[in-house]
């Protein structure tokens, strides 16, 4: 367990680099930008030259802070060492909002401490806001330069709920044909992490997503625990594992969903 002054300390640099990330967008990337697609004729998975400088960016503020600490990230892969401290990023999530100028994109940060996410921040520099946990108990959006405490609304009952979900292609028309009740639950648009956020505000009542990759995932897993929210994959295995996430604001509601869910999750 990490004793409450290593969080302070490691939420500092967090909420200092979510300030120094949407200063350096501005003053370096907010401007025209390649595009490039990973999987050239076998789908779309867009990389920007924005995705690769924030990636940089942020790698060099660790590096300077914490030079042992080990480092995955989306674009530049895995710098391992022997500490028991890893660092996970998206340096941008919502790449296809990125590319057509929506501003849900954001900058994802995780620390984990033997495997587990601890700390995480969610940066959204168009919304000049960002999300971040500072104990497993704390959970906190910083808007307009306000830091306002975060929970999940917790009271909601299943028939009021409102689900945003989307499936990134990782289900078939078929397999959406065995879920139609989530189908007519899904309600609300899904933008990447903003909707995670969104759930950790009270804001929304469930999130369920396809093929999230360890570094769209990691970083929200503490902020939505600290604001008192249920994160699993659709077979109730740790979110840790990445893949397919539901994430609800009570037990009722998540195992209700889990159920739902049952058909397209074995």
């Amino acid at each position: 367990m990490l004793k409450s002054s290593d969080y302070k300390a490691y939420s500092k640099f967090i909420e200092s680099l979510a300030k120094k990330l949407t200063k350096f967008y501005y003053s370096k990337l907010n401007k025209s930008f390649k595009v490039s697609n990973k999987l050239k004729g076998r789908g779309y998975d867009p990389v920007t030259s924005a995705d690769k400088a924030f990636e940089k960016f942020i790698r060099k503020e660790i590096k300077k802070k914490f030079p042992n600490h080990q480092v995955i990230g989306e674009e530049f892969g895995h710098q391992k060492s022997r500490s028991d401290f890893t660092w996970v990023l998206d340096p941008i999530d919502g790449t296809r909002s990125f590319v057509i100028g929506n501003p849900s994109w954001s900058n994802l940060v995780s620390l984990n401490y033997k495997g587990e996410p601890i700390i995480g921040l969610a940066n959204f520099p168009i919304l000049n806001k960002y999300y971040l946990n500072t104990s497993n108990k704390n959970a906190y959006v910083i808007e307009n330069k306000k830091k306002r405490k975060i929970r999940v609304n917790k009271k909601v009952s299943f028939s009021n709920l409102k689900v945003s979900g989307a499936f990134h292609g990782g289900l078939t028309v078929k397999q959406e044909q065995r879920i139609p009740k989530i189908l007519k639950l899904m309600q609300f648009p899904c933008t990447d992490a903003l909707s995670y956020s969104h759930l950790a505000e009270g804001k929304i009542d469930a999130v369920i997503q396809a093929t999230n990759k360890i570094w769209d995932i990691h970083p929200l897993i503490p902020i939505i625990k600290a604001a008192g929210g249920i994160v699993t994959t659709w077979k109730n295995e740790n979110a840790v594992k990445a893949g397919n996430i539901l994430v609800s604001t009570n037990k009722t509601i998540h195992k209700k969903l889990l159920r739902l869910l049952k058909p397209v999750s074995k």
